[in-house]
């Protein structure tokens, strides 16, 4: 089911807030919050938050949400007072500002990461408005994608050079020390073109990549404790002999399989497991730009909105959409 009142503009990240609702922000400037419920689809909020483009997303609570944006600002919204508040800028040149991935750690929700075209790492305390980042980590380049490991206090970054990094984050013992970050893995990609996204999977054992080449590689990090499994890449997301880039992956919560979306319009989903494809969902009008499930599963989220692959052109208009998933569409395969 499509969700009224989509983005105006290219939609850039979708997280739930609960089972019920889903937020999104868009290259529009604004955040939504939708009400995802097959009996009742309504936005019930629209909000601009002076940032001008937004490019990234994180959720701190079911009341709360953090945005990125292409000027590099970092907000936070409270949902039910629609205030918002400046947590800090990235700083640099004005084309390297954009706060290209945000994400919140567990537990205490208090730190809020980001990273962007400035090719820093920032911590950010989410109860202190407009103050300088609690610590920085310098990157190999541009940061593209991120995702959070809450439970090791880690995070996985895709950057410019096809490097990808893991970044270990300390957590305050006390209310007096600051949070610490440190760069412990910084290696080549073993995709050959440009990662588009990245994520762990949920039990943190590897990781998952998509590339701009139509491919998605799975990988054990051994340098930093995951198991000594082989990685492989397999081909997704083309027609004939196009070749389209993967735009998101988002991994199942309890099953472990995943699903790809590409410039192509489709969702299709994988057993990294058994190293087998599950299903492919019907073609949507345009590129897939993001992808995420609800919590327990039941449905995902997918925003089909032009990508600008193929530079300025007439295109479908932005959308999202919502869709029961079966457990036959996410299981893994019997060997």
């Amino acid at each position: 089911r499509s969700l009224p009142n989509p983005p105006t503009d290219g939609i850039s990240s979708l997280v739930y807030l609960s089972e019920e609702q889903l937020a999104s922000t868009s290259w529009d400037g604004s955040v939504r919050v939708h009400e995802t419920t097959a009996e009742k689809t309504s936005c019930l909020l629209s909000l601009s938050m002076e940032s001008g483009p937004l490019l990234s997303l994180a959720a701190t609570s079911k009341d709360f949400v953090v945005t990125g944006g292409l000027d590099g600002s970092i907000r936070k919204l409270d949902i039910p007072t629609t205030t918002s508040t400046l947590l800090g800028r990235h700083a640099g040149t004005p084309d390297k500002l954009a706060c290209s991935c945000l994400g919140v750690l567990g537990g205490s929700n208090n730190v809020v990461v980001s990273a962007g075209w400035n090719s820093k790492l920032h911590l950010w305390d989410a109860r202190v408005t407009d103050s300088d980042p609690m610590t920085t980590v310098s990157l190999p380049g541009k940061a593209f994608d991120m995702d959070l490991d809450s439970e090791r206090n880690r995070v996985v970054l895709a950057t410019s050079g096809r490097r990808t990094c893991i970044v270990d984050i300390r957590t305050a013992t006390s209310q007096q020390q600051q949070q610490e970050a440190s760069l412990v893995l910084d290696r080549e990609s073993s995709l050959k073109f440009q990662t588009r996204c990245v994520r762990f999977f949920p039990n943190g054992q590897g990781i998952a990549m998509g590339s701009i080449e139509g491919r998605v590689a799975v990988e054990y990090l051994e340098e930093v404790g995951m198991p000594a499994k082989k990685k492989y890449a397999f081909k997704c997301h083309r027609v004939q002999d196009t070749v389209y880039p993967v735009n998101a992956i988002a991994f199942h919560p309890t099953f472990g399989t995943f699903a790809t979306g590409g410039c192509d319009g489709t969702v299709i989903t994988w057993d990294p497991t058994n190293k087998k494809k599950l299903t492919t969902l019907p073609t949507f009008a345009t590129s897939i730009s993001a992808l995420t499930f609800s919590p327990s599963g039941r449905e995902l989220a997918i925003a089909s909105s032009y990508t600008f692959e193929e530079g300025e052109r007439d295109h479908p208009r932005d959308e999202i959409f919502v869709r029961p998933m079966l457990d036959s569409e996410c299981q893994p395969k019997a060997k």
